[in-house]
C-alpha cells in the first residue's frame, strides 16, 4: 500500500474480524525488529477477536505500538470476552494505548448484516454502535495532519 500513489503511507489503518481481529492485534504487537511506529499502521480495530493469541501475550507482555480498539459482544460463546478484557487490562497497565467496548447480550458476528444475526435486538444496537465508533475512531487517527 505504501508504495501506491493513491494512498497516503502515513494514513494506513487496519481492521479485522473474528479470526481476522486476533491478526490485527498480533500486527499491532510491538514486538517486532522494526520501527513499527514509523512503518506499520497508525490505528487498528479488532471485532470480536481471539485474545488468546496462541497464549503469546498472556505474560503481560501485549502492548500495541499504536491505537487500538477491541470490539466485542458480551454474550460471544466463540470467543472470551473476559479473555479480551484481561489481555485490555494488561496491556493498559503497560501504557498501551487499546481500549475494549463490550456490548451488553451481543453475540459473536453482531455486525453481520443477515436477519440470522440482527434478529437478536442487542446485535443490531451494538452493530451501529461499533459501526459509529470505528468510523469516528479512524477519522480521528487517520486525518491528514
Amino acid at each position: 500500500l505504501r508504495a501506491r500513489n493513491d494512498v497516503d503511507a502515513q494514513r494506513i489503518g487496519v481492521m479485522g474480524w473474528s479470526g481476522g481481529g486476533s491478526v490485527t492485534l498480533s500486527a499491532m504487537a510491538d514486538d517486532k525488529p522494526a520501527d513499527m511506529s514509523k512503518i506499520g499502521f497508525k490505528a487498528a480495530a479488532a471485532l470480536y477477536p481471539s485474545c488468546v493469541l496462541r497464549r503469546r501475550y498472556e505474560q503481560q507482555r501485549y502492548k500495541p505500538y499504536a491505537p487500538v480498539k477491541v470490539f466485542i459482544g458480551s454474550a460471544d460463546k466463540a470467543v472470551s470476552p473476559q479473555t479480551c478484557q484481561q489481555l485490555v487490562d494488561r496491556s493498559r497497565r503497560r501504557k498501551g494505548d487499546i481500549e475494549l467496548t463490550s456490548y451488553p447480550g451481543a453475540t459473536h458476528s453482531f455486525d453481520v448484516p443477515t436477519s440470522t444475526f440482527q434478529k437478536v435486538p442487542e446485535n443490531a444496537t451494538a452493530r451501529a454502535e461499533a459501526q459509529a465508533a470505528i468510523l469516528a475512531f479512524f477519522g480521528e487517527k487517520l486525518k491528514a495532519e
